[in-house]
């Protein structure tokens, strides 16, 4: 069941330049494994944020590892409910980043799909649906893995082709709802293997130092999300 909301907006109708409260919830990459540097691009925003020639905009991490798009629909609503801030007040702004953890092979390369695809493109558009009934959305889309880096957790198999497949049905999930997507996978592979290569963990999934930088720097440059902050 979608949850309704008493303050329906869309990006259009966000103010501009005024502080904000803004919610980043998704799996790892919100979460920001693999960046001891920085904790990630989520807490690296939320730095840029506190010098004092900022609006003073506050965003919130409420990333999960290893989290499915099932996993962030289900506490999703939960999520504001349960602190105190948004008790009374839903967030100006909310970034979704998921999908990556549904799309892995389980036992080996040709192994079922964590998540079949027709599930999953279930579960994507009512994740979509509750997630804009609350708030504006933009989503930010996976970075690419390292495929011979696999199996992940002695486990999990990760492939470009999978990762495609299913982020080509959120994109278009997003574009059918005008939500704002951008597309980090082809994005970093158009740069060629080096530069996408040196920006990934040794553990073949997650960002490292350099990736998180570099993600943080393609949101921030984005058309889309200098339209709303």
């Amino acid at each position: 069941m979608v949850a309704a909301s008493p303050f329906p907006r869309s990006l259009d109708t966000l103010p501009q330049q005024t502080e904000k409260r803004v919610v980043a919830i998704g799996d790892s990459l919100v979460y920001g494994y693999g960046d001891p540097e920085g904790g990630g691009w989520v807490e690296r925003l939320r730095r840029q944020w506190l010098q004092p020639e900022t609006p003073g905009h506050a965003i919130y991490n409420l990333g999960v590892r290893a989290d499915t798009t099932q996993r962030v629909s289900q506490r999703l609503v939960q999520e504001f409910q349960t602190r105190g801030e948004f008790r009374n007040r839903l967030p100006d702004l909310m970034f979704l980043a998921v999908g990556l953890n549904d799309t892995c092979r389980v036992g080996n390369p040709d192994g079922r799909p964590f998540t079949e695809f027709d599930i999953f493109q279930a579960q994507m558009f009512e994740l979509l649906e509750t997630a804009q009934s609350l708030c504006p959305v933009i989503f930010i889309g996976m970075t690419p893995v390292l495929e011979e880096r696999m199996p992940f957790a002695e486990i999990l198999y990760y492939n470009h082709a999978d990762q495609h497949r299913y982020k080509e049905f959120t994109r278009r999930a997003c574009e059918q709802r005008n939500i704002p997507y951008l597309d980090v996978l082809d994005l970093w592979l158009k740069r060629g293997d080096a530069w996408w290569r040196s920006r990934v963990s040794t553990d073949g999934l997650h960002p490292n130092v350099l990736g998180y930088r570099a993600l943080l720097d393609d949101i921030v440059d984005w058309p889309a999300f200098r339209d709303v902050m």
